[in-house]
């Protein structure tokens, strides 16, 4: 399908409400530190959008990048601690730089600082989105960063574009747009020679094979191409197209939407909740299911029954999310179990009518539970 005919371009030029991510190199020099000309570009464009009557969140890397020059620190530190200390330095400089830039159209800032238990935590979850969604209607541009200075590396999203997938999903975007240095999605390093562009993708088909790096060209940021990969797969399984596109193209990403590469959306939008459960839930543990247990929960969307469970693993109580597998270890769905973890084993490959009748009830019931596949 060519550009000038796509609907998945379409959508995402109509788009009312669109989240919009900048990676660390967009927005920094080589040597470190914010670049002032970049940043104001970025907001030109948002500003333009704005101004044409759609609402914008911007998800911003850039803090720990940000903080390297003014602590003399030469290049991106791997150790968690500088890292943070970088962030809580660079983060206050990029805020300020988002205040000032956004100034020249007189419109207002709101910073939002995220961990991954703000969104796995569904008590959490729900006041994320209920922040961005007031600051939103009161006019105002929620720049959304993860909360770098005090995240551990137990609760990080490792990257701002998983985070940003998960913001789109979170405001009911129609649209996640990801800007970093590189121009659109190859099937492998174009700076190494052939690469094939690919312009559009409609299935998991028309990204096989493609060699994604896992680190950004310039060595300030955490993601590559290979989370903005997993990312544009994440939004558009949920629904919401994406545009991947370079940061000097962000003019006409947020316009005609010409450029780039467009993911068209995969699937129904799910509920907050159901969202929730698939893709932001921390899970404690797994179930593996026989042949006909897969069937009958991802084909005919039936609740799992202990009878077609095989093995568990992990320690969990009644009440977490568990990831259910094939015998061949892939993640067909995911579910919130019935039972503890001490309980099942007992219970499993028997049929409802021969347990207990205390414990004659699914192990995760229909509802609560998102098929993957």
């Amino acid at each position: 399908m060519t550009v000038a005919g796509s609907p998945t371009r379409a959508a995402i030029a109509a788009a009312r409400v669109m989240v919009v991510k900048v990676g660390s190199s967009s927005l920094t020099t080589a040597e470190g530190g914010l670049d002032p000309a970049r940043l104001d570009a970025l907001v030109d464009a948002l500003a333009a959008r704005l101004a044409a009557g759609s609402q914008v969140i911007l998800v911003s890397s850039g803090a720990i990048a940000a903080g390297l020059a003014p602590l003399g620190i030469a290049r991106r530190p791997r150790d968690l601690a500088t890292q943070q200390a970088a962030a809580s330095v660079g983060q206050i400089l990029l805020a300020h730089a988002y205040v000032e830039s956004f100034a020249r159209y007189s419109l207002q800032v709101g910073q939002v600082l995220l961990t991954a238990d703000d969104v796995v935590r569904r008590s959490h979850y729900r006041n994320a989105q209920r922040t961005l969604s007031r600051l939103l209607a009161l006019g105002a541009v929620p720049v959304v960063n993860e909360n770098d200075t005090v995240a551990t590396e137990e609760i990080r999203f490792g990257d701002n574009d998983r985070l940003a997938a998960l913001v789109a999903h979170l405001v009911g975007a129609d649209a996640l747009i990801l800007l970093s240095d590189v121009d659109a999605l190859y099937d492998g390093d174009p700076r190494l020679g052939a690469a094939r562009r690919i312009d559009e993708v409609a299935g998991e088909s028309d990204v096989d094979g493609v060699r994604a790096g896992s680190t950004g060209a310039s060595g300030l940021g955490t993601g590559g191409m290979a989370s903005k990969l997993a990312a544009a797969r994440l939004a558009s399984a949920a629904g919401v197209p994406v545009l991947l596109t370079s940061a000097a193209q962000a003019k006409a990403a947020l316009g005609a939407a010409d450029v780039g590469t467009a993911f068209a959306a995969g699937g129904r939008r799910l509920t907050s909740r159901r969202f929730w459960l698939g893709y932001a839930a921390d899970t404690k543990g797994t179930l593996t299911l026989d042949d006909g247990a897969v069937a009958a929960v991802v084909t005919r969307r039936r609740s799992l029954l202990a009878a077609g469970i095989t093995t568990t693993t992990g320690d969990f109580v009644a009440g977490d999310v568990l990831e259910l597998r094939n015998t061949s270890g892939v993640t067909v769905a995911r579910g919130i179990t019935n039972f503890d973890s001490a309980e099942l084993p007992a219970l499993l490959g028997h049929s409802t009518q021969d347990l207990p009748l205390d414990q004659r009830r699914e192990v995760v019931h229909a509802d609560d539970l998102v098929p993957l596949i």
